[in-house]
């Protein structure tokens, strides 16, 4: 794995995040996993293996996050492909939605998004790195859910952040792209996955008629990485069983 180029991947100590990091490793890639988690992203890593690290990190914390960043160039290497899974929903009441509460659902799901691609995309830049960027957008970049107004507005901030990245680094051959899941069988789901009812209604507006997985996510997310998707940059791709596409049912 000496020679192996170097994946960072945010939020990747159990989930979307997790599966990344696996679709990585299987493509080649040494894998970092970076965690508020410390027991959960250790864990993840021995259990990813093939070299993996598992760092902390609070990415609502920009100084953390460089500092990260050093410290993987000083033990690991440049970072060639940097995924920005973490991120926080917060539910509330919209009349009432605290601003403590919204301001730090931006500082992980944006503004920290924004910190480690400017971050990663120097070094890449310097170092002359043609490297790939994925941010972990949502179908809530797009359709709203009132009880969730933070975390819609830092998704739509995350699909627009992607196409001003991806602007400013492709005349450096460096490829910035977003993926969009729409309900996707993870821990963030589990409410839904214990209520008939709201999973029927869940269902009922994904054509395909079931949950994505994790892993459906990761693959998605290893091919924007990869080779076979080197004419792509700005976009968002929406994993979303149909859910964008669908107007009404009958």
């Amino acid at each position: 794995m000496a020679d192996a180029k170097l994946a960072l991947v945010t939020g990747g100590a159990q989930g979307i995040g997790y599966a990344c990091g696996e679709a990585l490793a299987e493509d080649g890639y040494k894998v970092i996993l970076a965690d508020l988690n410390a027991e959960g992203v250790t864990e993840a890593a021995a259990k990813l293996g093939q070299g993996s690290v598992g760092m902390v990190c609070d990415m609502s914390d920009a100084d953390a996050i460089l500092e990260m960043f050093d410290r993987i160039e000083a033990e690991h290497g440049p970072v060639s492909a940097l995924v920005n899974n973490a991120g926080i929903a917060a539910p509330g009441n919209f009349l009432t939605y605290d601003l403590a509460t919204f301001d730090a659902v931006l500082g992980v799901n944006l503004r920290g998004v924004f910190v480690a691609t400017q971050r990663a995309a120097r070094t890449m830049v310097e170092k002359r790195i043609k490297g790939a960027i994925v941010n972990m957008s949502s179908i809530n970049a797009q359709l709203a859910i009132p009880a969730i107004p933070a975390y819609c507005a830092s998704k739509g901030g995350v699909m627009q952040l992607t196409k001003v990245a991806a602007l400013a680094l492709a005349p450096s051959g460096i490829r910035v792209n977003a993926v969009g899941p729409g309900s996707i069988d993870t821990a963030m789901m589990a409410g839904v996955n214990a209520n008939p009812e709201a999973m029927k209604t869940a269902m009922s507006r994904t054509p395909l008629g079931r949950p994505g997985t994790a892993r459906e996510i990761g693959d998605t997310v290893a091919f924007l990485v990869s080779d076979k998707a080197s004419y792509i940059t700005g976009e968002t791709i929406y994993v979303d069983g149909g859910r964008l596409g669908l107007n009404y049912t009958m």
